[in-house]
């Protein structure tokens, strides 16, 4: 019994020792509650272990011996993308750092990760005197061999002394571009840049499971792009990253959705399409990333200048006939807006009167609203369109998981897309009054002047108020026959006949009304069409703005 103690005594110093540690302090420890411990792999971050920050700031956390050496990041609030650090584990050491808000990050134990931020700093230090030696703009041959040897030595130095360590990996893809004899800043910038990737060692397995190589490539993108170039140097740029990288597809894809993820953040579709069309769709296929391929095709079909995806529009008539159109198909405005919306989406709920209001005042020819409601209740949906009844509706069934509302890449309400008469996708405003700016911004279209048959005002009108919107300068009127008007104490009404002879509701001295007769005539010249009492006196005058089947517009 003593002889199996003895052994369990003798182990219990190696197990302790096989486990390591990473503490250290917050500040200001107010502003802190946790720490969870990541480890870091190509793809993803995969959770250690975590510990409570306390009141002085500090925390400690144990790494089990299993735990590989490799890249491992600390997230200490809040969205965890922006609020992290990394750090290097060897397996050998224990980790003590300081965390300040103002200061960053201090690592007081860790020889690997002192070496790093040495050589970080030093670096910077070295670049700092290259450009402060090219900002005197004269060519000191000694200041260039002095300071580019500055440059030489110490990356040598760092390679040297961290031979063997995990920071090595870095030190050695981070080497600087360093010229064998002067060279003028643009030179010297353009050498830069063409051997940027020179280092770096895209299968190296410590690289990859880091950030190393998604900022590298970053970096290179965004910080070799001309802005006076357009999008031309971030499209070069990314055919480098995807040039560096081809020898190894899953690296290769990992940068490549990064890129396209950050230019379809900032809604740069040019490049993000540039991107998905050259490289990444086809890299999602081969990998059967199905989810990836529709995002990156759906984000395309719904970019500016793309032909607008297809869908159905139906609609019912006053006699309750209905009919459907695909989208294609309408040619009834030079202009059309699809909005998205839901009856449970408040922010729509605000917007979709002000977007009613504001197409009423533009001709309709002009300006056809397609408001494509994304939702589950089809009654409430169906008792919504009756306020809106100018508007195309559909009902987008499944809400999220709608094919229209997929095709369009449509992924919060409200959302708008202006089209133009070929359905073009000319815009994708933001907001309702993001919408009203662009669309004043379009070319007004000519009008034309439309010329009016008699024959064509011929039948039975009946003034339809409740459509007001329409016209709101003057009256809007429909075929009697067209629906059934709600009772009023006097509705207005014409029933014009060919031979040139009215009737014409009339309002009596007794405040009785019914219908009287007379005669009607049209002037094509000036638009103006009048009503005359049997003795020839004129009862009603209006100009009339536009005349069809079922829909005449007057002023007074």
């Amino acid at each position: 019994m003593t002889k199996k103690i003895l052994f369990v005594l003798t182990l219990l110093p190696s197990l302790l020792l096989a486990q390591h540690t990473i503490k250290g302090t917050f500040t200001p420890p107010e502003e802190f509650k946790f720490a969870f411990l990541y480890k870091v792999t190509a793809e993803t971050s995969v959770f250690i272990n975590n510990a409570n920050i306390g009141e002085d700031g500090s925390f400690e956390i144990t790494l089990d011996e299993k735990e590989k050496p490799g890249t491992y990041r600390i997230v200490y609030a809040q969205p965890q993308d922006e609020y992290n650090f990394d750090l290097l584990y060897n397996g050998k050491e224990d980790i003590v750092l300081e965390f300040d808000l103002e200061k960053g990050l201090t690592f007081i134990e860790s020889s690997e990760n002192k070496m790093l931020t040495a050589y970080n700093k030093s670096m910077s230090m070295v670049g700092a005197s290259i450009n402060n030696y090219y900002s005197q703009d004269t060519k000191d041959i000694e200041g260039f061999n002095s300071v580019f040897k500055i440059l030489n030595d110490t990356q040598n130095e760092f390679e040297k002394a961290t031979e063997g360590t995990l920071a090595y990996n870095f030190i050695k893809a981070g080497k600087p571009y360093i010229p064998s004899e002067y060279e003028d800043v643009l030179t010297f910038s353009k050498h830069v840049k063409d051997t940027y990737f020179t280092p770096i060692d895209f299968g190296n397995e410590m690289l990859q499971n880091s950030n190393f190589l998604i900022e590298s490539s970053l970096n290179y993108v965004f910080g070799f792009a001309n802005p006076d170039n357009g999008n031309n140097d971030f499209k070069s740029n990314v055919d480098d990253v995807a040039k560096a990288s081809k020898n190894h597809p899953k690296i290769q894809k990992i940068l490549l959705e990064i890129l396209w993820n950050q230019f379809a953040q900032e809604e740069n579709e040019i490049v993000a399409n540039h991107i998905a069309t050259r490289y990444l769709i086809q890299l999602a296929n081969e990998t059967n990333d199905t989810e990836l391929s529709e995002k990156m095709i759906y984000f395309r079909n719904a970019s500016i200048g793309n032909i607008a995806p297809d869908f159905e529009i139906k609609t019912t008539n006053n006699k309750g006939v209905t009919s459907s159109k695909k989208l294609n198909e309408l040619d009834t405005a030079n202009n059309y807006l699809i909005f998205f919306w839901s009856t449970t989406c408040s922010h729509c709920l605000d917007e979709i009167p002000k977007l009613k209001s504001y197409a009423a005042g533009i001709d309709k020819d002009r300006l056809q609203v397609i408001a494509i409601a994304l939702d589950n209740d089809l009654y409430r949906w169906k008792n919504k369109t009756y306020d809106y009844p100018e508007f195309l509706h559909v009902f987008g069934e499944g809400k999220w998981d709608n094919p229209i509302g997929n095709n369009y890449n449509v992924s919060a309400t409200p959302s708008y897309f202006m089209l133009d008469k070929n359905k073009k996708i000319i815009g994708k405003p933001y907001d309702f009054e993001a919408f009203k700016i662009d669309f004043e911004k379009l070319p007004v279209p000519e009008k034309v002047t439309q010329t009016i048959e008699p024959s064509s005002l011929i039948g039975s009108w009946t003034d339809s108020r409740e459509e007001q919107e329409l016209n709101p300068e003057g009256m809007v009127f429909r075929p009697t026959d067209y629906k059934t008007f709600p009772p009023s104490r006097f509705r207005f009404k014409m029933e014009l006949a060919k031979d040139g002879t009215c009737e014409y509701m009339s309002l009596s001295a007794t405040d009785r009304h019914g219908m009287a007769d007379g005669t009607w005539n049209f002037n094509a010249a000036t638009m103006l069409l009048t009503l005359m009492d049997n003795k020839g006196e004129t009862v009603k005058s209006y100009t009339i703005k536009k005349v069809e089947k079922e829909l005449l517009l007057l002023k007074n």
